[in-house]
């Protein structure tokens, strides 16, 4: 284990910047199940620093920066990333994500590689994926041939 001893065995934590971050909060709990840990006010209603869980995995939350080229999707001209997380049923899953508004790109589908999942946008344009795909599995498989 790391020098620095964790509370979750996450070890990568992608963080998102969103123009309204109280909103993206209180959104990804309600339509995608994260869970607020930690969240240090800012000025004038922002969010200096959040930590969100989903299970084992952690996203950090904050209020974009555009001093510091910290922008929210809204600000990119295109995506530059998507968040992909293992959900055991991403059929009840993306029940939720609907209900609670979030925009579908892509309906629960199964694909060739074995996974089930579907696709969506939060309010501020993150692209996520929601599906059974763990990482990792076809690296166990080339240990044993």
């Amino acid at each position: 284990m790391a020098a620095n001893d964790s509370s979750t065995p996450a070890n990568i934590y992608p963080c998102l910047f969103y123009d309204d971050a109280p909103a993206a909060i209180r959104w990804l709990e309600r339509a995608f199940g994260f869970t607020p840990r930690l969240v240090v006010p800012g000025p004038e209603g922002t969010v200096k620093h959040a930590e969100m869980t989903f299970g084992p995995g952690v996203i950090m939350v904050g209020t974009a920066r555009p001093d510091e080229q910290w922008l929210s999707p809204r600000g990119l001209p295109g995506v530059n990333q998507s968040l992909c997380v293992q959900v055991d049923d991403p059929d009840a899953h993306y029940a939720r994500a609907k209900s609670a508004g979030a925009t579908i790109t892509q309906e629960p589908r199964d694909t060739d590689y074995g996974s089930r999942g579907y696709m969506a946008k939060d309010p501020e344009g993150n692209h996520w994926y929601f599906g059974t795909y763990r990482p990792g599995r076809y690296w166990e498989s080339e240990k044993r041939d």
